[in-house]
Order: C-alpha cells, then sequence, then structure tokens
C-alpha cells in the first residue's frame, strides 16, 4: 500500500514553508521561488489499474491467456478394448472418464476444449451412466445407443452428433463396428457454446495436497478389464493402453471415485445386461498424483452435480493438469497400489 497526506495536512505545510521562505527573504534578500501549493503525492494511473483477474480451463484448472473457444465441450465416446487399437486422438484430450460397459469391460469419455484433434476413434455408443458424467452444456459424439438410452439421453437435454452429421466418417482400413471416427476439428465449427463451461473438477495445486502415502503404481480393476498406471518421469503413464504411440492420454493425476452400479434395464446383442453407473451421492475416493496417493471421499449432488472431494481434515483438489478419472465399481471393482 502506498500512504498519501490528507488534504487539511498537505495545506498547513504549505503555509509553514511558504512563511520562512518569506522571513529568509527579508533577511538575505535571497529570490528562491516559494514552495508549490501541488502535492505531487498522487499515485499515478499505471500505480493505481489493477492486473486482470485470471482465467483458467474448466477441464484441467491451467491458466488460460485469450479467449474461450467458441465451442462447447465436446465428449467423444471411445471404445477400449484390444478390438479398437489403435485408439487415435486421445493425447489431445483435456480429460478422460473410464466407465464401466457390459461384460465388465470399460469405454471412455474423452473431453475436449482447450484444444481439438483432427481425427479421434474408435467412436462407440453412449450409456445411461453419461447422464452424470457429460458436463453441462457439452456435445457429445458418438456411435449412437439403444432407444431406451437415446429416449433417456435426449431427456436430459443432452446434444449429440453421430453417423451421417458432417465429419464423422467409416475408416475403411478398419472393421465394424470399430471404424467410426470423427473429424473433431470439423464438428467444432459447427456447434456453438451459449457460455463457458465450469470447472468439471475442484483444481488446486500440488503445495494444496496432504502428504499422502509412495505409490508408484495402481490397477483399476472393472472385472472384464483392468487399466495399470505407473507413474514415470512426473507423470502417469498408462501400461496397457489401447493408443497409438505418442497419442497416449498424458496423466498428471489419476482420480479414483468408487462408485454404484445398477442395471439400466435390458441387454446388449451379446445378451450382457448394460450396467449403469450411478455416478452421485457419495463414495471413496483415491487421488494419485506425484507419485503419491491421498485417501479421500467423492460427493455429487444429483446427476448433474459439482464434484466435490474431502479428506478427514476437510476439502481435498486436484492440482491443476491433465486428469483421467477411473469410475471403478464399488462391488465386483477393485483398486490396488503400490510403492
Amino acid at each position: 500500500m502506498r500512504h498519501r497526506l490528507h488534504t487539511s495536512s498537505s495545506k498547513a505545510v504549505v503555509a509553514v514553508l511558504a512563511t520562512a521562505s518569506l522571513l529568509l527573504a527579508g533577511c538575505g534578500g535571497g529570490d528562491e521561488e516559494p514552495a508549490s501549493s501541488e502535492s505531487s503525492s498522487e499515485p499515478s494511473a499505471q500505480e493505481t489499474s489493477e492486473a486482470p483477474e485470471p482465467t483458467y480451463w474448466p477441464l484441467t484448472g491451467l491458466e488460460r491467456t485469450g479467449n474461450a473457444p467458441k465451442h462447447p465441450v465436446i465428449v467423444t465416446k471411445v471404445d477400449n478394448t484390444s478390438s479398437s487399437a489403435p485408439q487415435v486422438g486421445l493425447g489431445s484430450a483435456d480429460l478422460v472418464v473410464e466407465e464401466l460397459v457390459e461384460g465388465g469391460y470399460t469405454r471412455l469419455a474423452a473431453f475436449y476444449y482447450s484444444k481439438v484433434p483432427a481425427n479421434i476413434g474408435p467412436v462407440r455408443s453412449m450409456r445411461a451412466s453419461d447422464i452424470s458424467i457429460v458436463p453441462e452444456g457439452a456435445t457429445v459424439v458418438t456411435s449412437g445407443a439403444a432407444q431406451v438410452t437415446i429416449n433417456r439421453i435426449n431427456g436430459a437435454g443432452i446434444p449429440w452428433i453421430t453417423e451421417g452429421a458432417k465429419g464423422v466418417y467409416r475408416d475403411t482400413t478398419r472393421s465394424a463396428p470399430y471404424n467410426l471416427f470423427a473429424h473433431l476439428a470439423e464438428i467444432a465449427k459447427g456447434v456453438k457454446a451459449k457460455e463457458e463451461p465450469p470447472a468439471y473438477l475442484p483444481w488446486g495445486t500440488e503445495a494444496d495436497l496432504p502428504k499422502g502415502a509412495k505409490a508408484s503404481t495402481l490397477t483399476a480393476d472393472f472385472g472384464g478389464h483392468s487399466t495399470t498406471w505407473q507413474y514415470q518421469g512426473g507423470s502417469y503413464v498408462n501400461t496397457n493402453s489401447y493408443a497409438a504411440d505418442g497419442d497416449k492420454f498424458p496423466a498428471d493425476s489419476v482420480l479414483v471415485m468408487r462408485v454404484k452400479v445398477g442395471d439400466a434395464g435390458y441387454r446388449d446383442p451379446a445378451g450382457y445386461p448394460v450396467p449403469e453407473t450411478k455416478f452421485e451421492g457419495t463414495g471413496a475416493a483415491l487421488l494419485f498424483h506425484g507419485g503419491k496417493v491421498i485417501k479421500g471421499t467423492w460427493t455429487k449432488d444429483g446427476l448433474t452435480g459439482a464434484i466435490q472431494l474431502a479428506t478427514k481434515k476437510g476439502d481435498l483438489t486436484v492440482p491443476a493438469g491433465h486428469t483421467w478419472i477411473e469410475l471403478v465399481p464399488a462391488v465386483n471393482g477393485n483398486v490396488t497400489f503400490a510403492k
């Protein structure tokens, strides 16, 4: 802060200086100019101006320079079986959510906002679970869904794009249904955001984290599929990823949330009952960052509520960066980790 004289005090000082000057002139015949009555203590316009408040990317918590994109968050449903290899475009995602589908396997919801890749895929179908995963205002790129799911997605007001739309195409070098891809950059030009999306996670800094315990490896087991991670060189590497070389998701953190799973009410073409992740309420959470794990809980008020994290000592934030979220079933799922 800069201190300034009050106006009345300034005038009093000026008067004293002027009187002293006149007395000196009468005694010595000097010709000094009297002190100026204008105060020079006023701060300049540059000193009083404040720096603008920083803005942050909602899916990473990283500081943003420039304006927000004109397109909304684009969530693309991506196959996560060996038949999808190589997956394309995961390396450009801001955030990824892995969710359970039938047979104990998983599907990925890849979130794009700060940048969009030229191509993404293989694109697969939606699930009712996505109602609680897709952020408000986002658009989903999908191969479609069972009619019961489409009815629920439409009822939730979630816009979606599928085959036949501009930018969605079949890769003739692959076999169906693993050959549907999307020119995401082209799709982004055709969808407009109504407003900037809210933060997807409670973002913070590494300095905000509790001490935690050492954990350099972890495995999220969904039943039919397990995703393994290893902490290497300051980030987490998905050691059994189906992504193309050089296109793996750059995970700064892995956030595991244990969730309840129900029955979506129908079966897939192979006869497996389709599960529905109940991503609302509360459950156990594990935050992996910097080679350590922090135990806590997550809460979410309803399907569209904000995700909140906490430990026994208070709120928990996720360090700004790229985060992979594992929605592991509380029953018939498992999470293991080691030093």
